[in-house]
């Protein structure tokens, strides 16, 4: 069926109100009164945040130029009575990557570069292993996870590395599929549109952010990383549940790829970069920021994704198109257009959602690991203003992920049962110790303790070797909420160890043997 085209929307002052005077309104409405959609709104979200044991939730909705609903919910850390609120700042994950979209977008409107630009153009650095490929990639290509790259996040997550180094050595990764052929979720894309802002600009994406969306939008509880999060007051503090047991955790670094996930902010604060964005690019001052028709652009489908890369959440909207715009996800729902996008980062998660033919947005910020209540809570709000039977999407979708986490602890019962019993590294485990490297991927050390075996592979992936069976061990993490991985050894002809396989990536002895 072809893509409806979103209706133009009218031009509607954009109000933010206090978070008291958007829920008292809601709580308390005068005998005779008008109904509004969102009434028992509020009390649905306490039921669901309590059913999906969520820490803290933080959850915004822009209708018709205003801000119609801003709460928070639960605490900023367990244990505490610090209370969120709609100020409290969250990590906004992948939501922050529309950011760096409507960033090109204005250079786009200011004449300095076109969508379909290749990125070599304006970044000569650039490289991809397929000199083809490096000369093919647009600036399009960036934004829509089709320019032939798998999943690379091992290169930067936790890793001590700059935005800098993740493109160098980015240019040794394999493509897994022909340019434009396919969709693979692809985060180091997004840092080089990041570094095509600061080419084309010539200032930071970070600074640019700042300058061109946060301060015009007046976003003044929003920074561009995580490192800027530090000292303010009011921050969520992420969480994760092991074992059964929630527990508070570290921050882990979106900062080498900021461009593709960086950016901290509040539900306030992000509603007003929603209005902005259903306003056609035009702030709550009136001063047009982006052209029309780049707005339509941006959430134009570009793509489409298949449905193995796209949300479990299908398998109850059931669509008929999943595609992805520039920087949004996109399907059909009961016959209206919505765009949206998730964020998630260790024991944060963030969701936004537009349906632009209504000028209806919402906006959903936690603290606890993957809690996908924001699902719901973006479904339930889109019923409520629409027409039909409200549906439970709270139980339903817990249902959903309550069966898809069991499969989960069926795959590990799995591999438990696969392990060869009985079994004995072939060397003394004084020969797998020293340092292993790999262009792509960078450096792992092994080293002998008094317990038997230590890895580290970057400042927060670290932990001991257990034997599982043969050359094979496990790593499990001391971040217990990273949970494990596979770490196998190769051996040479001539007996001695030359190499580690850790996931999927082959890591080659940097040192001789110690056999």
């Amino acid at each position: 069926m072809p893509f409806p085209s979103p209706a133009p929307l009218t031009r509607l002052r954009f109000v933010p109100l206090t978070a008291a005077a958007v829920f008292l309104a809601g709580a308390f409405e005068p005998v005779g009164a008008q109904k509004s959609p969102l009434d028992g709104f509020g009390q649905y979200v306490v039921e669901a945040v309590d059913d999906w044991g969520a820490t803290g939730l933080a959850v915004a909705v822009v209708k018709d130029g205003e801000l119609v609903f801003s709460q928070g919910y639960g605490v900023r850390k367990l244990g505490t009575e610090d209370r969120v609120d709609g100020h409290t700042l969250f990590s906004i994950g992948s939501t922050t990557k529309a950011m760096t979209a409507v960033s090109l977008a204005m250079l786009v409107d200011d004449g300095l570069l076109d969508w379909d630009d290749p990125v070599v153009d304006h970044l000569p650095r650039f490289r991809l292993k397929d000199p083809y490929m490096t000369r093919q990639v647009t600036v399009r290509d960036l934004l829509t996870h089709r320019a032939g790259m798998g999943n690379t996040d091992f290169l930067w997550y936790e890793q001590d590395v700059t935005a800098a180094e993740v493109l160098d050595r980015f240019r040794h990764a394999d493509p897994a599929y022909s340019l434009r052929s396919s969709f693979i979720y692809q985060n180091i894309m997004y840092a080089a549109a990041g570094a095509v802002v600061e080419a084309v600009s010539g200032t930071s994406w970070r600074t640019f952010v700042a300058e061109r969306i946060f301060e015009p939008l007046g976003m003044d509880r929003t920074v561009a990383t995580l490192s800027q999060a530090g000292g303010m007051t009011n921050v969520a503090t992420p969480h994760y549940r092991v074992d059964g047991e929630v527990i508070a955790i570290e921050n882990a670094s979106v900062d080498p790829v900021d461009a593709a996930g960086s950016v901290w902010s509040s539900v306030e604060d992000m509603s007003k970069w929603l209005g902005f964005l259903l306003n056609e690019g035009v702030t709550t001052a009136g001063v047009r920021l982006l052209e029309e028709e780049t707005v339509e652009e941006l959430f134009r489908p570009q793509t489409l994704v298949p449905r193995s890369q796209f949300y479990p959440t299908a398998r109850l909207t059931e669509p008929e198109w999943t595609t992805y715009g520039l920087a949004w996800f996109q399907h059909d729902y009961k016959g209206r257009k919505i765009d949206f996008h998730t964020g998630s980062i260790d024991g944060m998660v963030a969701i936004a959602g537009l349906i632009r033919s209504e000028e209806l947005g919402v906006y959903v910020l936690g603290n606890l690991d993957h809690v996908e209540v924001r699902h719901a809570l973006m479904y339930r709000v889109f019923d409520l203003f629409g027409e039909g039977e409200l549906r439970d999407w709270s139980a339903d979708l817990k249902a959903l992920y309550d069966g898809l986490a069991e499969q989960g602890v069926a795959t590990r019962k799995e591999r438990e049962a696969s392990r060869v019993k009985g079994t004995e590294p072939s060397h003394d485990l004084t020969a797998y110790a020293g340092s292993y490297s790999d262009p792509l991927f960078g450096d792992v050390t092994v080293s002998r303790t008094s317990d038997g075996l230590r890895l580290v592979y970057g400042p927060g992936l670290q932990g001991p070797l257990e034997h599982w069976h043969y050359e094979t061990f496990q790593v499990d993490w001391d971040a217990t909420w990273r949970g494990t991985a596979v770490a196998r050894f190769e051996t040479g002809s001539d007996g001695s160890v030359e190499a580690l396989i850790l996931g999927s990536s082959r890591f080659a002895r940097a040192e001789p043997s110690g056999r």
